[in-house]
């Protein structure tokens, strides 16, 4: 691997900085926010690569009417109840404040943090955060989003990590009371929590910080809370103390303030979905795929009871959830009234984050800067002022092993998502001795030279037994390439310890043949770093959304 460019203000803990548009997973609309936003610009409402982007943004912010007091004190009240840091509590104070501004980031509630993106999404939040304070002389709070009012039980369910032997284990919680059908933020642990508890410290390679990180985890997810709240005060607890406002987006508290968009969207329940379609369409046509599926009869609203999270479409000229019907003008008072009683879908759900909070920037993984994409329309329909869109950071973290053995195999990280041992072979092939392949290669050409002399001569003599002497030169090729590959199997069993290497690396880095970030659980982390896990990414990450950086913490 080659050593990193000197940088000036990049950390001694990269190792290695790619540009994340090389990774052929990327989305062609990634490669463009970065390096053509002129293109995207209808689609968002600035662009953050521009210094000037950020004060307009914060003037835009600070003139749109918004009850302080009660996001204040709404926000202060969760932090409490869940025995927040000080400087947590601190910012949610200073949203009260009419000038204050927020960065904003957020997730689905992962089982013990979900993967290691949670984490990078709030390390850039802050980073953003203090650069925007510093160079506008603004206040500035950093705040995560819980999405929790989403049904999905299987997504949020398991955690994966690596074993002793750098094999992929899923901790998987069993079905809670109303899985699949209630939001998530109703779902209570049981005592099987402490069971996937104890599996997941059965299966963790030892270190100096498994106890704390189990005993940390133990706290927040223990029977009788809620599994929105354990990660809430789980992400409290990694980063609280650097003024993170950790939010549960399901608290009933919250929802007064978004009644009157509830209602205003429900007065044209298919307008909300006819701007996005619009939109996905606008992008398609610049060559990029929408990332929502607009459907007929949509909305952008879930009815929430006793039965579940159901959600509401249009179905001869009234709506339908679940097995209830209602006229436009039944929920519209019922918005009004009660809410508590509505969820936004994935269209609605920024525009109701942004009219909580005096939201600036929002931090966005790939896939929600695909879908915001498609609705910079909903926010000007509803009213909404529109944040600016930041790519958050992207990172593998490595050990000083790992990272040793890139540096000398001269291996690049993605070299490592080969599923096969292609790259294996390829490494041992470079550390057989040269004489073997320059013999070998000799061979072949001296043979292919002889053979070609000698069907000359046998022409003459038969002309058809020209093929009889290609025929041998092929079946001698085929022979030095089968006796090349015997040396290569046999130098893999000789050097087992380089074998072992490289799978534990390539197991590291991408586990399941998928990118670390978006696989390994941040109990995985903090078992290796402890929790301080937090303060060392803030250190360690540079602010640069278009590099994919390889760190040793």
């Amino acid at each position: 691997m080659p050593p990193l460019p000197a940088v000036s203000g990049t950390p001694a803990f990269v190792r290695q900085s790619i540009d994340v548009t090389a990774f052929p997973w990327t989305r062609p609309l990634i490669g463009s926010y970065f390096r053509n936003f002129p293109a995207l610009a209808p689609f968002f409402a600035g662009n953050p690569f521009d210094p000037a982007a950020w004060p307009e943004a914060i003037a835009r912010v600070r003139r749109a009417p918004r009850d302080r007091a009660a996001l204040g004190a709404v926000v202060e009240a969760q932090l409490t109840r869940r025995g927040a840091p000080a400087e947590a509590i601190a910012g949610a104070r200073a949203l009260a404040d009419p000038d204050s501004v927020a960065v904003v980031t957020g997730q689905q509630a992962g089982l013990f943090g979900g993967p290691l993106y949670s984490l990078l999404k709030a390390i850039t939040a802050i980073q953003i955060a203090r650069r925007v304070s510093a160079d506008e002389r603004a206040l500035v709070v950093p705040v995560f989003w819980v999405e929790a009012e989403d049904h999905d039980w299987a997504e949020v369910r398991t955690a994966h990590i690596l074993d002793k032997d750098f094999t992929l284990r899923d901790i998987t919680l069993p079905d809670l009371p109303g899985a699949g059908v209630q939001p998530i933020a109703s779902l209570v642990l049981d005592d099987r929590i402490g069971d996937a508890i104890r599996e997941l410290e059965a299966a963790l390679p030892p270190s100096e910080f498994t106890a704390e990180t189990i005993a940390a985890l133990s706290r927040r997810y223990r029977p009788g809370a809620g599994v929105g709240e354990a990660f809430a005060g789980w992400m409290d607890d990694l980063l609280g103390r650097h003024g993170l406002v950790v939010f549960e987006s399901a608290d009933r508290a919250a929802k007064p303030m978004v009644a009157d968009l509830f209602r205003d969207t429900l007065r044209q329940p298919g307008g909300v979905v006819e701007i996005a379609r619009e939109a996905g369409e606008s992008l398609r046509a610049l060559g990029h795929t929408p990332q929502v599926d607009a459907a007929d009869g949509m909305t952008p609203l879930f009815y929430l009871d006793g039965q579940g999270r159901r959600a509401i479409r249009q179905q001869d000229g009234r709506l339908v959830a679940g097995t209830s019907t209602f006229t436009a003008a039944d929920l519209e008072r019922e918005a009004a009234a009660h809410p508590d009683r509505f969820s936004p879908n994935v269209l609605l759900r920024p525009v109701v984050q942004d009219r909580i909070f005096p939201t600036i920037a929002y931090v966005a993984g790939p896939n929600e800067l695909s879908y915001l994409a498609q609705v910079r329309g909903i926010y000007r329909a509803l009213g909404v002022e529109a944040p600016l869109v930041c790519p958050r950071g992207s990172a593998t973290i490595l050990d000083a092993a790992s990272a040793k053995f890139l540096e000398r195999s001269q291996l690049s990280l993605d070299a490592l998502q080969t599923p096969d041992e292609a790259q294996l072979n390829a490494l041992l092939e470079r550390l057989l001795p040269p004489e073997i392949d320059q013999g070998l290669d000799r061979l072949q050409r001296d043979a292919a030279a002889s053979l070609e002399a000698i069907k000359a001569t046998v022409a003459a003599v038969d002309p058809t037994l020209a093929g009889a002497v290609d025929t041998t030169r092929d079946r001698l090729q085929d022979t030095i390439k089968t006796l090349h590959s015997k040396i290569v199997a046999a130098a893999k069993r000789k050097d087992e310890t380089l074998r072992r290497q490289y799978h534990r690396t390539q197991s590291l880095a991408f586990p399941g043949g998928h990118l670390q970030e978006r696989v390994l659980n941040l109990a995985f982390f903090a078992n290796r770093f402890g929790m301080t896990l937090g303060d060392r990414l803030l250190e360690a990450l540079p602010e640069r959304p278009d590099r994919h950086y390889v760190l040793v913490l």
